[in-house]
C-alpha cells in the first residue's frame, strides 16, 4: 500500500506536535539556567588563572566541547547510575527527563564558560584600571563597567547557544522522552507519513528560531545602546574635527599658490 505526500497531514501534524512544545521548552530553559551557572563557576577559573581548578576547568571544557551530544546523553543515563551504586545512591527511578536536562546543561556550560570569559577580556582593562583610580572596589568595578559591556558582547553568542540548544533537543527522543521529535517519530510510525511530519516540525522549529532571534536582537540593541551612543558622539567629533582640519589646510593651500602680477 503506497502513501502519497498529503499536505493535509501537514497542517494536522502541527498542533499535535506543539502538544509537546511545553516538554521541548522545559528542556532547553532548564538546560540553559543550569548551563549559565555552571558556565560561571568554570569560566571563574580561567579568568583568575587558578592553579589546579585552571586545569580541571580546561579538561572539562574539552570534554564537552570535543565529544557528541549524543554520546554525553548515553554516557550520564547510562552511566552515572552505575557510578552512583558504589556509593550506595540509587537513581534508576530518576525520570529521564532529569538525566537529559543534566546533560544538555552540562554541555551548554562548556560553551558559555567559554563565551563569558571572552567577553569579559573583550571589556578593556583600562577602564577597569579607570574605576579602581576613583575609588571603586572590585565588586563595584566589575558590576558597573565589566558586567554591562561583557553582556552586550555575550549576548549574539548566546543567542546561537540557545537556538542551538533549541535544536540539539530532537536528540532526546533517543532516551525515550516524547518531547516534539519523539511525538513526531510515533505520528510517522502511526500514519506511515514520515515526510509530512518532518515537514511539520522543522516548520516549527523554523518559527521558534526566528522567534528566538528577534527577541535576542532586541535584547542587543537594548544593552548595547550606551556603545551605540558612544560611536555616535565619537563619529560627530571625528567629523567636526575633519572639517576644521579641513578648512585650516584649505587656508594654507590658499596662502601657498603663487600670485602673478600683470
Amino acid at each position: 500500500m503506497e502513501y502519497g505526500f498529503d499536505i493535509n497531514y501537514v497542517l494536522d501534524f502541527i498542533p499535535k506536535l506543539l502538544s509537546t512544545l511545553n516538554i521541548t521548552l522545559l528542556i532547553v530553559a532548564g538546560a540553559i539556567g543550569l548551563g549559565l551557572l555552571v558556565g560561571f563557576l568554570v569560566a571563574l577559573p580561567r579568568l583568575y588563572n587558578v592553579p589546579v581548578l585552571r586545569n580541571v576547568s580546561m579538561v572539562y571544557v574539552s570534554f564537552f566541547r570535543g565529544t557528541p551530544i549524543l554520546i554525553q546523553l548515553f554516557l550520564f543515563y547510562y552511566g552515572l547510575p552505575e557510578i552512583l551504586k558504589l556509593v550506595y545512591v540509587d537513581v534508576s527511578k530518576v525520570p529521564v527527563l532529569y538525566f537529559v536536562i543534566l546533560t544538555f546543561g552540562l554541555n551548554v556550560a562548556a560553551f558559555i564558560s567559554e563565551t563569558i570569559r571572552a567577553a569579559v577580556l573583550a571589556v578593556n582593562r583600562g577602564q577597569v584600571e579607570a574605576a579602581y583610580a576613583v575609588g571603586m572596589t572590585g565588586y563595584q568595578a566589575f558590576t558597573r563597567i565589566v558586567l554591562p559591556q561583557a553582556v552586550a558582547i555575550a549576548v549574539p553568542v548566546f543567542a546561537n547557544l540557545v537556538i542551538a540548544m533549541l535544536k540539539d533537543t530532537s536528540l532526546a527522543f533517543t532516551l525515550g522522552v516524547m518531547e516534539m521529535m519523539g511525538k513526531a517519530q510515533t505520528l510517522g510510525s502511526l500514519s506511515q507519513h514520515f515526510l509530512e511530519t518532518y515537514i511539520a516540525l522543522a516548520l516549527i522549529y523554523l518559527v521558534i528560531s526566528i522567534a528566538l532571534e528577534r527577541l535576542m536582537v532586541l535584547a542587543e540593541r537594548r544593552l548595547s545602546r550606551h556603545m551605540r551612543r558612544d560611536t555616535e558622539v565619537k563619529n560627530r567629533l571625528f567629523t567636526r574635527r575633519k572639517k576644521r582640519v579641513s578648512l585650516g589646510r584649505l587656508n594654507r593651500e590658499l596662502k601657498e599658490v603663487p600670485r602673478y602680477e600683470a
